[in-house]
């Protein structure tokens, strides 16, 4: 009896230690445990699992007629696979597929394939004709994401924001995607999103402009951060004016160059200008949409028209000029005025996280994507910073942003006040901001407080 005691008392602490590992820390469990069993089960079933999934395909004459010679029959043959390689967060195999297959083929197969392998989920990829990647995911990535590391940035502007749900990461890059509408009902995750959005520009060389007409509660931590802030709509109208006239002296400049003389480079955006003249790229946040354009009068039905005209010529033309645009809100509809879908179509990066009602992720995403709109209305609430991102090209992933607490996010544009760049034409609209330390610097602060300033 003691030595049965002796041999099974290791075996339970390690059977523990290894549900303990499992549930705190799921990718050490996934290298010790997962990988192998999961690498192992694949190459010893894949050619009777691919088989079962009608993946296969007919042995050649010359095989077939080998093989008759010997009184046997040709199997069929699978696609040819590399060794399945471990990521962070599951594995990867590259297929060769044969004549007569299609993506399409593995992409209808993806869910039998979890089931007959293990896996949480498995995504299938196109790369070359001929060749695919098949990526398998061991355990819920998106139930607990962590911030991504530092050199997942791939340069100026591009951001890794959020974890999708085949393990690799969503990078907001504005060169690519100039302009975002972000979607999300009360408690959804949308200001998580904003947060790590603005904390990451906040460490870059990028003037950060914010409208937030909820009198500034939203935006008002970031303050020592931000170039303008404006807490009204009246406020806002006068920012987007300054900001037109910033554009068109940014393109004025970009035509200059062009006239500079024979040897001068040519460019259309001020992306292609010296480093010593390309003027600072500038963000502009425009939080909570609906309620910088709620009209309740004639004259602020005008107003709002106006600054939708506004926004859209920035739209259309602030790439070329390194201005985007960051539009936020509950919802997006008819109710911002006649030019609500042509500001809607100028922002191509699209995310929607839980909301209210299916009109909402509609107008997010259906004019893109369908099936990402009807995904969208199926977020449950009780997994906040879930959220459905889309562009233009059609595709979409589901994704979760790293939690980051609203303290935490305005420590970071404190610390990074210093880096606020140099643009004269909104120094009237720079936020005075008080800030109350309540004790050392690594403790816990006051959020600031911030108000437009009114010189």
């Amino acid at each position: 009896m003691a030595d049965t005691v002796r041999v099974l008392l290791p075996v339970l602490l390690v059977v523990i230690a290894l549900l303990v590992v499992r549930r705190r820390m799921p990718v050490l469990f996934w290298w010790l445990v997962g990988y192998p069993v999961i690498a192992l089960r694949v190459l010893i079933s894949y050619r009777a699992t691919m088989d079962a999934c009608g993946l296969t395909v007919p042995a050649s004459a010359v095989r077939r007629a080998t093989v008759r010679m010997m009184g046997r029959q040709a199997a069929p043959v699978p696609p040819r696979h590399s060794l399945p390689l471990p990521t962070g967060a599951g594995l990867v195999m590259r297929l060769r597929m044969a004549t007569g297959q299609a993506p399409e083929d593995f992409t209808a197969s993806a869910d039998r394939l979890r089931h007959a392998w293990g896996a949480h989920a498995v995504y299938v990829r196109p790369t070359k004709p001929g060749w695919l990647e098949l990526r398998l995911i061991g355990w819920d990535v998106l139930a607990d994401v962590r911030p991504a590391r530092r050199r997942l940035a791939a340069g100026p502007l591009s951001l890794p924001l959020a974890l999708r749900e085949d393990g690799r990461w969503h990078v907001r890059d504005f060169r690519t995607v100039p302009h975002e509408l972000i979607l999300g009902a009360t408690q959804s995750g949308k200001s998580v999103y904003l947060r790590n959005l603005l904390c990451g520009l906040a460490r870059q060389s990028v003037v950060l402009v914010g409208i937030d007409c909820k009198w500034g509660v939203e935006l008002a931590p970031f303050a020592p951060r931000l170039s303008a802030l404006a807490d009204s709509p009246d406020r806002a109208n006068e920012i987007l004016n300054v900001l037109l006239v910033e554009m068109e002296a940014r393109f004025r400049l970009i035509s200059l160059s062009g006239a500079a003389g024979p040897d001068a480079v040519l460019t259309s955006d001020v992306w292609g200008l010296p480093d010593d003249v390309r003027p600072v790229p500038v963000v502009v946040v425009v939080d909570e949409v609906a309620e910088l354009f709620l009209a309740a009068s004639k004259d602020d039905e005008k107003r709002r028209d106006a600054m939708v005209t506004k926004l859209i010529r920035l739209a259309q033309l602030g790439r070329a000029a390194g201005i985007y645009l960051e539009v936020c809100g509950q919802r997006f509809g008819s109710e911002l005025g006649k030019g609500a879908t042509m500001l809607r179509a100028q922002l191509t990066g699209r995310v929607c996280h839980r909301v209210n009602d299916e009109s909402s992720a509609n107008m997010a995403l259906a004019d893109i994507a369908p099936e990402a709109a009807l995904a969208a209305t199926s977020i449950p609430a009780e997994r906040p910073g879930v959220a459905i991102v889309g562009d233009s090209s059609g595709g979409w992933s589901r994704v979760r942003s790293p939690h980051l607490t609203l303290e935490d996010a305005a420590a970071v544009c404190r610390d990074t006040s210093g880096l606020v760049p140099e643009l004269s034409r909104l120094d009237s609209f720079r936020p005075a901001v008080a800030v109350e330390s309540a004790g050392p610097a690594s403790s816990a602060a006051t959020a600031p407080a911030a108000r437009p300033a009114t010189g």
